[in-house]
């Protein structure tokens, strides 16, 4: 009986301890939902595309509009938008599930830590665009976001890191295929988000 206890009394100081210093509401449904968002936001960004008569993998000969670049922009936006406010709800609700908080000093600095390489990328990405070098936007976006994956990572979920890794991976990869931007945009944001969500569902639901 002594014996019992003091496994669950171990028990519960580690999962003391896990919640303290890491952020266990993070939802995988929140992973599958913005899989979802980046596919259908792809397959919309080809539409138009082709809708202004442009054959995107045509690479480098392509010409982009200041009108078009605008639309594809807010477009972007739009996706991280939905992605980002999925994230938030399906977390609030898992949080709300297991009683925690979603906002303190661990939830803190998980954001810092994510933020800082997501932000410098997105600069970066804007200097791009400015400079008009669009097919390296795609495989940068990859990269960095990857980076802000692995770099957040031990504030959360572990597997978070994996998923990064494959984000990095997947980035460099399309730079050596630089017309199949989009198609490695969809997989990257797409495909193996809604493959990390329903992984992540199972095992910590």
């Amino acid at each position: 009986m002594e014996s019992k206890n003091y496994q669950e009394d171990l028990s519960h100081i580690r999962s003391m301890m896990e919640r303290s210093s890491r952020f266990i509401s993070l939802s995988g449904l929140s992973g599958v939902f913005a899989g979802l968002v980046a596919l259908l936001g792809a397959g919309y960004v080809y539409y138009i595309l082709k809708r202004e008569s442009i054959d995107y993998f045509a690479g480098k000969t392509n010409v982009y509009t200041n009108d078009l670049l605008l639309e594809l922009v807010f477009v972007g936006l739009v996706i991280l938008f939905l992605a980002v406010l999925s994230g938030y709800i399906f977390t609030a609700k898992k949080s709300k599930e297991k009683n925690l908080k979603i906002w303190d000093q661990t939830t803190k600095r998980l954001l810092f830590n994510f933020a800082l390489p997501l932000v410098t990328g997105g600069l970066f990405c804007v200097g791009l665009l400015y400079h008009g070098m669009f097919v390296f936007i795609a495989p940068a976006t990859l990269i960095f976001y990857g980076l802000a994956l692995v770099h957040a990572s031990k504030y959360t979920f572990t597997d978070l890191q994996n998923l990064g890794y494959c984000q990095i991976v997947l980035g460099l990869l399309s730079l050596f295929f630089l017309g199949w931007g989009l198609v490695f945009w969809a997989i990257g944001f797409g495909i193996l988000h809604i493959v990390y969500g329903i992984v992540m569902y199972k095992k910590y639901r």
